[in-house]
Order: C-alpha cells, then sequence, then structure tokens
C-alpha cells in the first residue's frame, strides 16, 4: 500500500495528463516584493492568443517523440493536455519539460528564468492527483520588458 505522494507512481487514470500553470509580466521598476508578488497576466494582443508555452517530451535515448504548445487565457493561465501514450509506448512525464516560447504584448516580451521559463522545467510529480485527472502545475513563468533585460555575459563582452 502507498502512502502521501508516492501513491501516483501507479496510478494509470486515463491517457491523457494536464499540464498547467501561469504566465506573467514582471515590472522591474517596482520594489522586488511587488515585482515578484504583484506581477500582472500577459494580456492576448487584440483578442488574439496569450502568451505561447509549449511541451516537448523525451524518450530515455533523448529523442524527442511528443511536442504540444498551448496559448494562455486572458488570465495568463494555460492548461495543456499531454497524451500518455505515442505509438503505444507510454510516454514518462519526466522526459517532458515547459518552457515559454513567445508573449504577445511588445512591452512585455523579454523571457526571464524566474521561475524556469526560458530553461524549461521538468516534471516530476504531479500537484494533483485524482479519479480521472493527473496535473503537473508548474510555474509561473515571468516575461519582463527590455528595460529590465540583463545584458549576457559572454566570452570578450
Amino acid at each position: 500500500m502507498f502512502h502521501g505522494v508516492e501513491a501516483w507512481k501507479d496510478y494509470d487514470v486515463s491517457k491523457v495528463i494536464h499540464v498547467g500553470g501561469k504566465v506573467m509580466c514582471q515590472d522591474c521598476t517596482k520594489g522586488w516584493i511587488q515585482w515578484v508578488h504583484v506581477a500582472n497576466p500577459v494580456k492576448p494582443y487584440r483578442s488574439y492568443s496569450g502568451c505561447k508555452v509549449a511541451v516537448p517530451c523525451m524518450d530515455a535515448r533523448r529523442r524527442v517523440v511528443y511536442h504540444a504548445s498551448d496559448d494562455t487565457d486572458e488570465r495568463g493561465e494555460f492548461d495543456l493536455p499531454v497524451t500518455k501514450y505515442i505509438c503505444g509506448k507510454e510516454l514518462r512525464p519526466d522526459g517532458c519539460t515547459v518552457r515559454l516560447v513567445s508573449s504577445p504584448d511588445h512591452t512585455c516580451n523579454i523571457m526571464t528564468n524566474f521561475g524556469g521559463g526560458r530553461t524549461g522545467v521538468k516534471l516530476h510529480r504531479p500537484s494533483h492527483v485524482y479519479p480521472g485527472l493527473v496535473k503537473y502545475t508548474v510555474g509561473p513563468f515571468y516575461f519582463t520588458s527590455s528595460m529590465c533585460d540583463e545584458p549576457r555575459r559572454g566570452r570578450g563582452y
């Protein structure tokens, strides 16, 4: 018998897992508390789609076997269903990475790694396990404005 969070490992509820989270816009002109806790969702541009988030999944030999993307809603939230079985083989959630792709807001379109959005976050434990639902929640991820972007330091710069 399993107890607590370890019970999810043998729990096969459906053919889909859900990946959800939130994408926000940080304002670097505020103090740290406001910068982190009072961020606003990135609004869809002219009622088009919101920010794009992608989930590529790799197999044991590090080959991409699944790729999906989703747009955020007006609250900055996304909920992406990911197919659990590809060509008869079970997809391993720990081989999936969630990352930012793009922002429709030209004033807030610089990816940050605050929350892991730029480099990506691996799925490791589901946040919700209910009959008929397994969901992984990541983030929140953040974009910022170009005036808040730190220059990248490389060789000779």
